[in-house]
Formats: structure tokens, C-alpha cells, sequence
């Protein structure tokens, strides 16, 4: 597994070893001691999390506050998805900063996500299966979110606005500046 480091500190792509033959291919998609040693870390993740959605479909800005927060470890098995990340960790001289990735099930790239970071993801192809590890368990009562257009952080989504398929709860979201604090 190849580990490299985004522009935001904490924040990792990994890239599998693909062994491919005339049956198929194999991978090892997570080895606990090969991950906390490729993000110089530990994690222990404990619920797992998988959604099904059609083109255009965004979720996110998501987050969890507090000691609720999540760690994610994000991947495509099916289908191609733009992922992004933004940093809310108030100390970061990268507070505010997005960073993008495309994750595809033929790419088979990951995404670590540490806590303090918003989370979201646009799909980019007919449909996607989307999957994800978090370090702890979800909380209702610390649910963050940011408006996927805010200006500040000014994403492109890869779509028009009119392509979009947003949740009447994540069209009403604030922008960073009136967001909830992380921690």
C-alpha cells in the first residue's frame, strides 16, 4: 500500500497493491498495522458504513463534533465518486481549505479523512457504492454540516447546479463561517 499525503496535514491517499491475472484481481484493502504505520498513527475503527447512489447525487458536508468526531477511511467499490475534504480544525493553517480526489472502483484509491475535517461526495457516474470506516460511532446530537456551496471554500463539484441531487437537510446547511464548531 502506497501512502501519500495531501496539502492537508493529516489527510491521506492510499493506493493498494493490485495484483491482476486471467481470474480477476486481489487486493488487501485494509491492514491495520500497515495503515497506523503508513499515517504515523493509531486508529481503531468501529463502524462501517456503505451508501448506493445515482449520478449527481451530493451528500455532504458532514461532520461530527466533539468527542463524537470521526476519523473516515472512505473508498468506491462500485462506480466513481468526487470526494472532498475540508479542514475545520481551528489551529490548521489549512482551516478552510478543501482538497478533492476522484475515487473509482477502477482505481481503487482510498481516502483517510482524520477527525476535525467536514466530509462530502458528489457521484460522478451512473451509480456508485460508496464505503467507509469511522473510528467512532455515530451521534445525532453531533452532527456538523457545511452548505456544499459555500463561497468561502468555493468547490467544484464537477456539475452544474441544476444536475445536483441534494437532501432538503443538506440544501439548508450553514456556511463555514455560521457552522457549528467542531470541537
Amino acid at each position: 500500500m502506497n501512502f501519500i499525503e495531501t496539502n492537508l496535514k493529516g489527510c491521506f491517499i492510499l493506493e493498494p497493491k493490485v495484483f491482476h491475472d486471467d481470474r480477476g484481481y486481489f487486493m488487501e484493502s485494509f491492514n491495520q498495522n500497515t495503515f497506523e504505520k503508513g499515517i504515523g498513527q493509531k486508529v481503531q475503527f468501529v463502524q462501517d458504513n456503505q451508501s448506493y447512489s445515482s449520478k449527481g447525487v451530493l451528500r455532504g458536508l458532514h461532520y461530527q463534533c466533539g468527542e463524537h468526531a470521526q476519523a473516515k477511511l472512505v473508498r468506491v467499490l462500485e462506480g466513481e465518486v468526487l470526494d472532498v475534504a475540508v479542514d475545520l480544525r481551528p489551529e490548521s493553517e489549512t482551516y478552510g481549505q478543501s482538497y478533492s480526489i476522484l475515487l473509482s472502483a477502477e482505481n481503487k484509491k482510498q481516502f483517510y479523512i482524520p477527525r476535525g475535517f467536514a466530509h462530502g461526495f458528489i457521484v460522478l457516474s451512473e451509480k456508485a457504492t460508496f464505503f467507509y470506516k469511522c473510528d467512532n460511532l455515530y451521534n445525532k446530537e453531533s452532527e456538523g454540516g457545511l452548505i456544499y456551496n459555500d463561497p468561502t471554500i468555493a468547490i467544484n463539484w464537477g456539475m452544474s447546479e441544476e444536475d445536483l441531487i441534494i437532501s432538503e437537510k443538506d440544501k439548508v446547511l450553514p456556511t463555514i463561517e455560521n457552522a457549528r464548531k467542531v470541537w
